[in-house]
C-alpha cells in the first residue's frame, strides 16, 4: 500500500503538469509551498497504475518524474549557514511553480472560452459570421477561424520564450483593461478601413498574461460585433478592423461596464 493513498480513480491527464495541479488543487496544497517529497511520491504512484493498466504516457512524464526527484534531494541537501549568508540559495520549487501558475492561466483561459460559447462550432462557423468578418464587400479577404487566431497567439508566445527578462512586472492587467486599450488603438487609426496587424498588438505585450487578456479582448469584442477581422491571404497576418456598430458599441459605457462585472 501507498504511504500516501489517494482517493481518485486513475484519470487520463494531457500532460503532466495537468497531473500535478490536479494532485495540488485536490488536496488544497498551497502551490507556493508544494510538499514536494509527498507530491512526488504521489506521482510516481500514478505512473505506477498507469504501467500496471498498460496506460502508455509521454516522455515528458518520465521527465517530469526526473524532475519532481532532483528537486526533492536539492530540498533534502544541507546547505552551508555561511554560504546562506553570502549568497542565499534560491527555492528548488521556483521554476515549476512558475510553469504550474503559467499551464493553469492558460487552463483558465480556454475553460472561459468554452463556457462563453466561443468555440468553432458555436459561433465562428456561423454563416451570418462571413458577412461579418467581410463587410468590406470587395471579398478578397478570407474568413478568419478562431484556429488562425489561436495560431497567431501561439507563435507570438513561443517566440516570447526567447526574450530576456529584465525583472518580474506585476501582472495585473485585466480583459476589460485590452478592450480600452485595442478601443483606443482603433481609435488612433484616422482611417477607418485600415486594419491593425494583430501579430503586432501581441508582440507589444510584455507578459505572456497581458497576451492572453488581449486574446481575450480580441474575442469579446468580435462577440459585441465592435472589430472585424480578415485575412489578405490563407495562413497570413490577422487583420483588426472597426466593424460599422464600432461607434454605436463605445457610445456608452454599458458594454464595458458588463464585462468589467464579468470578468471581477
Amino acid at each position: 500500500m501507498s504511504a500516501f493513498p489517494l482517493n481518485f480513480t486513475l484519470e487520463v491527464y494531457e500532460g503532466p503538469l495537468d497531473l500535478l495541479l490536479d494532485l495540488i488543487r485536490k488536496q488544497q496544497i498551497n502551490i507556493y509551498d508544494i510538499p514536494v517529497a509527498r507530491i512526488t511520491a504521489q506521482y510516481l504512484e500514478y505512473m505506477q497504475r498507469a504501467a500496471e493498466l498498460n496506460m502508455e504516457l509521454g516522455g515528458e512524464f518520465v521527465y517530469m518524474a526526473a524532475t519532481l526527484i532532483q528537486i526533492k534531494s536539492r530540498m533534502l541537501l544541507p546547505q552551508d549557514p555561511e554560504l546562506a549568508k553570502m549568497a542565499p540559495e534560491e527555492d528548488p520549487r521556483k521554476e515549476l511553480v512558475d510553469r504550474l501558475l503559467e499551464h493553469e492561466r492558460f487552463k483558465n483561459a480556454a475553460e472561459m472560452l468554452h463556457q462563453k460559447r466561443m468555440l468553432e462550432e458555436a459561433v465562428w462557423s456561423n454563416p451570418a459570421m462571413k458577412e461579418f468578418l467581410q463587410e468590406d464587400g470587395q471579398g478578397e479577404d478570407l474568413q478568419v477561424s478562431l484556429y488562425d487566431l489561436v495560431r497567431t497567439l501561439q507563435t507570438i508566445l513561443d517566440r516570447a520564450k526567447s526574450r530576456p527578462a529584465y525583472g518580474v512586472e506585476k501582472e495585473d492587467v485585466t480583459v476589460p483593461d485590452m478592450i480600452r486599450y485595442l478601443r483606443d488603438a482603433l481609435l488612433e487609426d484616422r482611417h477607418a478601413t485600415d486594419a491593425i496587424s494583430a501579430t503586432e498588438l501581441f508582440e507589444r505585450q510584455r507578459s505572456r498574461r497581458a497576451m492572453i487578456c488581449l486574446f481575450l479582448a480580441i474575442l469579446e469584442m468580435v462577440r459585441m460585433q465592435a472589430i472585424s477581422l480578415v485575412q489578405a491571404e490563407a495562413f497570413g497576418d490577422i487583420g483588426i478592423k472597426r466593424h460599422r456598430n464600432f461607434e454605436e458599441v463605445f457610445a456608452s459605457d454599458q458594454a464595458l461596464a458588463a464585462i468589467q462585472e464579468e470578468y471581477s
